[in-house]
């Protein structure tokens, strides 16, 4: 079995994808609290292990493999094919939605509910609001026509995209006014290994 470490903050939407990817796979994952909004990714020992200084970090034996949507990519890769693809255009498809979570969604959703999380961010609301409700009204678009974000099943580009979106409304965004967006969230809280972190609903 891998011997996987997550650096880690159990307030962090990133973080948890990780943690989705490993419970829906059985993949043994020990878990290093970082005290994020004290400022411990800001220090110089966190520093080695990242420069970019973020969280989530994973550890794999002798690699290192730091943003969410890396390890996503490593871990799907590497011990479950299966939320990934072996074609080129499958593979495309799927980092078109990876990318999306890393810039609309962290831009829109993630920065919403970071206002709101810790005020001593300089944040601009307003814009982040915009963004996240563009980000539902294109999700909202996309999942009324299918289950999944791509390929016609679950893969790493739904929990890349999942957990701030799942979490908007604690950025004061409308999630509610979604239907296709909250029916894609409850397949999702179906799979089996799926838990919640707070602020999420519990599985189906």
């Amino acid at each position: 079995m891998p011997d996987l470490l997550l650096h880690d903050f159990p307030l962090s939407g990133n973080c948890h994808k990780i943690h989705l990817l490993c419970a829906m796979n059985g993949l043994p994952l020990e878990s290093r609290r970082v005290e994020v909004l004290d400022g411990a990714t800001r220090t110089e020992e966190f520093a080695r292990l990242n420069p970019v200084q973020q969280i989530p970090v994973l550890q794999d034996g002798e690699t290192i493999v730091q943003d969410s949507q890396a390890i996503l990519l490593y871990l799907a890769l590497k011990y479950a094919p299966h939320w990934a693809d072996p074609t080129p255009e499958g593979m495309a498809a799927i980092m078109e939605w990876l990318s999306y979570a890393a810039k609309e969604v962290s831009n829109g959703p993630q920065m919403a509910r970071l206002h709101f999380l810790d005020p001593h961010e300089d944040i601009d609301i307003a814009r982040a609001q915009a963004m996240g409700r563009k980000v539902l009204a294109l999700l909202e678009r996309v999942l009324s026509e299918r289950d999944w974000l791509c390929l016609g099943r679950p893969t790493i580009a739904d929990l890349a995209v999942f957990p701030y979106v799942g979490l908007a409304r604690q950025g004061e965004l409308p999630l509610d006014d979604h239907p296709a967006v909250l029916a894609w969230i409850d397949r999702i809280r179906a799979l089996p290994g799926y838990h919640p972190m707070p602020g999420l609903p519990e599985a189906l």
